[in-house]
């Protein structure tokens, strides 16, 4: 079976369909040795190259169907690559060999819940189009009282800027006061389409959450910012939702498998989005970790660590002048001459650290000899005829003790 070319290159992951229809154009691609044209097919048989590098590629009924799921969080947008360096919906997702993901509709930066992404170009070519008309159900809270009127010019339909809109169905979820939960359903995909029909009602969306994507329901044990791997049945019904046929291979297998079971008994915590949220969060965190609040202000108009001016126009940290002349830090010298430090010498001659001779000419260190004829640092031998240091010769016929713990048993 044949595939078109530019399809294949963008599967690859080169770039998008449009891109490499330029770079078909200009001749750098070839095909079997010769220069490729923009919409000629190539089947698997085939030799690519673009710019004389060969490319390998496999035909897209080949290759094994994939699709993930994934919460999407409040501060991630809808996008590979962001100028402003903000965080993106593709920055948590899993690796794919040789292959990349297609993300299935859009949600703007504000609103969270249930995304698709896929390996399968034409799978989600067909769930955004249009014409398919695959439902997306979302819960939206709404600031404002939503009358029986408004509720019926919503189904029926409003005008906006890129033409009429509509929700399919509209019922009441829950809330209080000002804030009431609705539960709504769209055949579209125009971008902020939910939130502009309510604002043509002069109503007000505070958060936006999509609950479903055409059969797939955003799970309960899917947590914000997780993602998890749908298995064949899910596939296929979705795939058949859109007219596609199955392909043999898709499904869950080996690693796969068990941690999608793992995560449905024991669901993985949260991964909170969005850079200034997330900010915000650690600035309070670390406020109740210190257990510090920031003081009020004083009634007197001075802060806590700026103290008035004193009365006598010294500061606080400098001390008036002594009245005898002398500074705080610089003692009087002593009457006698000697400063603090010195010790007068001692009248026999000798300084405090000196002790005088002993009068039987030894030194404190040094002890006469004992009177035995024996000095202190060797004893007198045993009457026994052995020394101290070695223990008597042990009897060999003696019965010996069993080495080691008695408990012991061989086994």
């Amino acid at each position: 079976m044949s595939e078109k070319l530019q399809k294949v290159l963008a599967r690859v992951g080169l770039g998008s369909r449009r891109y490499m229809e330029e770079v078909i154009a200009a001749g750098r691609v070839s095909v079997n040795g010769q220069v490729a044209q923009v919409g000629e097919r190539i089947e698997p048989g085939d030799e690519l190259r673009i710019d004389g590098r060969k490319v390998q590629f496999q035909i897209e009924d080949e290759i094994r169907r994939r699709v993930l799921i994934y919460y999407k969080p409040e501060g991630e947008i809808c996008s590979r690559n962001d100028p402003e360096q903000r965080p993106t919906v593709f920055d948590n997702l899993p690796a794919i060999a040789n292959d990349r993901w297609v993300m299935v509709g859009r949600l703007d930066i504000n609103s969270t819940g249930l995304l698709l992404f896929t390996n399968d170009g034409e799978l989600a070519n067909r769930l955004m189009h249009p014409s398919n008309e695959i439902e997306r159900e979302y819960a939206v809270r709404v600031m404002g009282e939503v009358t029986p009127q408004l509720k019926n010019n919503m189904l029926r339909g409003v005008v906006l800027d890129d033409g009429p809109a509509k929700f399919e169905s509209f019922s009441e979820i829950g809330g209080d006061g000002i804030n009431r939960w609705y539960q709504v359903v769209v055949k579209e995909g125009r971008n902020r389409e939910v939130r502009r029909i309510f604002e043509s009602q002069g109503l007000k969306v505070s958060r936006l959450l999509r609950t479903r994507y055409g059969t797939v329901i955003l799970p309960r044990e899917l947590r914000t910012g997780r993602w998890m791997e749908l298995d064949k049945n899910d596939i296929d019904n979705l795939a058949k939702a859109v007219e596609l046929k199955p392909r043999q291979g898709t499904g869950l297998y080996g690693m796969a498998k068990r941690r999608n079971e793992r995560m449905q008994e024991k669901p993985l915590a949260a991964r909170r989005g969005g850079f200034l949220r997330q900010q915000r969060r650690d600035t309070e965190e670390a406020a109740q970790n210190t257990g510090f609040e920031p003081r009020e202000r004083r009634q007197d108009g001075n802060s806590y660590g700026n103290r008035e001016p004193r009365q006598d126009g010294n500061s606080y940290g400098n001390r008036e002048p002594r009245q005898d002349g002398n500074s705080y830090g610089n003692r009087e010298r002593r009457q006698d001459g000697n400063s603090y430090g010195n010790r007068e010498r001692r009248q026999d001659g000798n300084s405090y650290g000196n002790r005088e001779r002993r009068q039987d000419g030894n030194s404190y260190g040094n002890r006469e000899p004992r009177q035995d004829g024996n000095s202190y640092s060797n004893r007198e031998p045993r009457q026994d005829g052995n020394s101290y240091g070695n223990r008597e010769r042990r009897d060999e016929n003696a019965p010996r003790k069993p080495f080691g713990n008695k408990s012991f048993k061989k086994f």
